[in-house]
């Protein structure tokens, strides 16, 4: 069951990103939650930011206008809490570690979560605006051009930095960490920032002449501040990272983001030490 309940999830997260079937996808989502809620991984108490959600959807929807801000800033608060694991209810299994993937890095675990995921679920689910339609042509060039030059240069600042170092390796976990990072941790980050924010004010502000620059600028840098926690040098490599994608978001849509932020994480993963060298 475990299995099935995972396959549902990561299924769900493939088909909300490439394709609008949302029937399928919320059919998916809501066998993965129930098989989760029966597995014991997640409790009753997991309803409440549910529920919340729900509502916010409702109040977002309403007229007059005043009523949509509540609802998004109902939401902001939700997608914060979720994605900070505040809320209580989901007992997100460990799949790995804590361990070192390679002798000089630090310890890295890995979880597959429950709750950040509902954050994108709830946008694409909502807002067919997060995605818009592009070209497949045009989403896979800015996607590989985007993750080419942003792994380029991020990698290359971090290992300057001395936060990492060149290290080729294959763990054996890697088949797991892919379809976590690529349809779970990418998936929930880029609907938020670049599909919600970037996309959002962008249609705020479609009658300023700079508003592209302006907004991939400020999206990325409170990107590059929701990875605080890894110190000033993770706030520059996210908040570069973030501009290239945000011009793969620009230029492709979301898919091209996605394809974009996953592009750089395997390099990190698979190229260099993960998740960074351990200090001296």
């Amino acid at each position: 069951m475990f299995a099935i309940q995972w396959f549902a999830i990561f299924l769900a997260a493939f088909t909300t990103s490439v394709w609008n079937f949302r029937l399928l996808s919320l059919a998916l989502l809501l066998t993965a939650y129930g098989i989760a809620l029966r597995n014991g991984q997640l409790s009753i108490t997991a309803a409440i930011p549910a529920v919340l959600l729900l509502l916010a959807a409702a109040i977002a929807k309403q007229r007059p206008r005043r009523w949509h801000y509540v609802g998004h800033t109902l939401f902001i608060v939700l997608a914060l809490a979720l994605s900070l694991h505040l809320f209580p209810g989901f007992h997100n299994p460990k799949v790995f570690g804590p361990e070192r993937i390679t002798a000089d890095a630090v310890p890295f675990t890995m979880y597959l979560n429950l709750d950040k995921p509902l954050v994108g679920f709830w946008l694409l689910l909502l807002f067919p605006w997060i995605r818009p339609v592009r070209e497949w042509r045009s989403a896979l060039i800015a996607g590989t051009s985007t993750t080419v030059i942003a792994t380029m240069v991020c990698m290359v600042l971090a290992v300057a930095l001395g936060m990492v170092a060149w290290e080729p390796k294959f763990p054996a976990f890697s088949w797991l960490w892919v379809l976590n990072n690529l349809l779970l941790v990418s998936f929930a980050e880029e609907a938020f920032f670049r599909g919600y924010l970037q996309g959002g004010i962008s249609r705020m502000l479609k009658q300023y002449p700079y508003k592209d620059a302006l907004v991939i600028g400020v999206v990325a840098f409170l990107f590059g501040l929701s990875h605080a926690a890894g110190g000033w040098q993770m706030v520059v490599l996210a908040s570069i990272a973030g501009v290239g994608y945000g011009l793969a978001y620009r230029f492709g849509g979301f898919q091209a983001a996605l394809l974009s932020h996953f592009g750089l994480n395997a390099a990190h993963f698979f190229l260099f030490t993960y998740p960074a060298l351990q200090p001296i």
